[in-house]
């Protein structure tokens, strides 16, 4: 059963009643892809029965969430849960043929022998389909593999040799080696400076999943995601007024002309687990914060040279701003 109206309901309430909520009342707004970081985060973060593991997985079906889906793989091999995850992923994937890609269909193999009757059926003749494009990952949750260092901007790239490229690579690699970690399935910021991980490929027009989550430690939570090089989707703690960070995240926060203010504040609690959904197409951007969208549709413009328009086609990079900053769940495809 879809039970996106239930949850858009509630989306709307906690939406008019934001202003007069204290910040600390808003743990996971109601909204899809939130009961579904609610229901991860008890999961890890609690210790719970099988019956009650079996349970909140089976609640995870009705977000209909990408990254619920997804997040099956992390049970299949759980002797207790591996059925259950199994039929979740599968109940997902199948009403939601718009998630598919390379990374569904290998979780979906995955799944493939753990499952029975109409369901299994129904997944062999999916596989049997054929397959345009769709959604990849692109952090394995092991190691850097795809990810490089920060080389300057797209500008200044483009007007370097091959060889001065390459060392200049070079040393920024070491660096991001040194600052950005694998640490349990997340790619985390350890350094103390700024500094950007950076994809080694370039995207034109892409949807992309990433969730994210800020350290409420660190001296000045902040962060962002650079879209073809450019800064950039912005990351940070609502409480910081003096920065003007009330206004929440997902805006295209160095834009002069066109909107850099979100629509509405969608982020969570500091601390908890946020996830975005970006859309590019050409020059323009979309963001979903939390299954809320934020950004509608807007230009967003080339922080580097304000005469040129963005890149058509360049790297995505993930930035972290002086403090301790989580990424996990990466998924792209091209448009």
């Amino acid at each position: 059963m879809n039970k996106r109206p239930f949850y858009l309901v509630f989306t709307v309430l906690l939406t008019v009643c934001a202003g007069v909520l204290p910040a600390k009342a808003q743990y996971y707004k109601s909204t899809p892809e939130n009961h579904y970081l609610q229901l991860r985060d008890e999961l890890e973060s609690q210790q719970r029965s099988t019956d009650e593991q079996k349970e909140a997985l089976w609640k995870m079906v009705g977000t209909g969430s990408f990254q619920a889906m997804m997040y099956m793989g992390h049970y299949l091999k759980d002797a207790s849960l591996s059925k259950v995850a199994a039929s979740v992923a599968a109940s997902i994937a199948l009403n939601h043929k718009e998630y598919d890609g390379k990374a569904m269909r290998d979780l979906l193999r995955k799944a493939r022998p753990l499952l029975r009757g109409k369901q299994l059926k129904a997944v062999d003749n999916f596989l049997r389909t054929r397959q345009k494009g769709g959604f990849f990952s692109i952090f394995d949750g092991k190691t850097l593999k795809g990810w490089k260092g920060l080389v300057d901007n797209p500008i200044k790239r483009a007007t370097m040799s091959t060889a001065e490229m390459a060392e200049k690579q070079k040393t920024a690699d070491e660096a991001m080696r040194r600052d950005w970690k694998v640490m349990d399935g997340e790619l985390v910021y350890v350094g103390s400076g700024f500094d950007n991980i950076c994809t080694i490929d370039k995207y034109r027009d892409f949807e992309m999943y990433v969730d994210w989550r800020l350290d409420p430690a660190g001296k000045e939570p902040d962060a962002g995601v650079y879209l073809r090089g450019t800064p950039q989707v912005q990351i940070w703690d609502t409480a910081r007024v003096n920065v003007g960070a009330q206004v929440g995240s997902g805006g295209l926060y160095n834009n002069q002309k066109h909107q850099s203010k979100p629509l509405r504040v969608a982020d969570n609690q500091l601390g908890k687990w946020n996830s975005f959904l970006i859309r590019m197409v050409g020059d323009r951007v979309s963001v979903w914060l939390n299954g809320v969208k934020v950004v509608d549709n807007v230009v967003m413009e080339n922080y580097w040279d304000r005469s040129q328009p963005i890149p058509a086609n360049d790297q995505i990079e993930l930035q972290a701003h002086g403090s301790r900053v989580y990424f996990r769940d990466i998924y792209i495809r091209r448009l």
